[in-house]
């Protein structure tokens, strides 16, 4: 269950006409911080991810399937031909939050959170990395790109 201020946030943007990815951001947020403070862990940031998006879905962020293959699509399918909005056993639930205790919550870590945000960039292709920079310096406004600007200048400089 997301806790009522992500709901919140994630309405106020849709309310400002954000996209579902953006509105789903902060559901990811939430359970990236949840691992954080040690309520559970995950086995990897993509896991971590993966739970976020799935709480945006219950909670009517509309955001698209999970991909076709992945262990939520599966999910998905068997769902709707079984029980419609079923829910867990209370023994269950309780079974999936101890597996999520066990694992490890060092998997959000700045530096894995950075890795996972690089190799997702990467399979992007440039054309898109482009546009979205792009976008970025229409919609950020003259603050936000020098703050942008003062950041790259920093990045560079503690890369040699």
């Amino acid at each position: 269950m997301p806790e009522k201020r992500t709901v919140e946030r994630a309405r106020k943007k849709a309310r400002a006409g954000k996209a579902p990815s953006t509105q789903a951001g902060e559901f990811v947020r939430e359970e990236i911080h949840h691992v954080r403070e040690g309520k559970h862990g995950a086995r990897s940031p993509q896991q971590a991810i993966a739970i976020g998006l799935s709480k945006a879905r219950r909670a009517g962020v509309k955001l698209g399937a999970p991909p076709k293959g992945s262990q939520a699509a599966r999910k998905a399918r068997h769902g709707k031909r079984r029980r419609p909005q079923s829910r867990p056993s209370g023994r269950r639930a309780r079974a999936i939050t101890r597996a999520l205790r066990r694992e490890p919550h060092r998997t959000v870590s700045r530096r894995r959170l950075a890795r996972q945000t690089h190799r997702a960039a990467e399979r992007r292709g440039s054309g898109s990395r482009h546009a979205a920079a792009r976008k970025a310096v229409r919609t950020k406004g003259r603050a936000g790109l020098r703050r942008a600007a003062r950041k790259a200048a920093g990045s560079r400089q503690a890369r040699r």
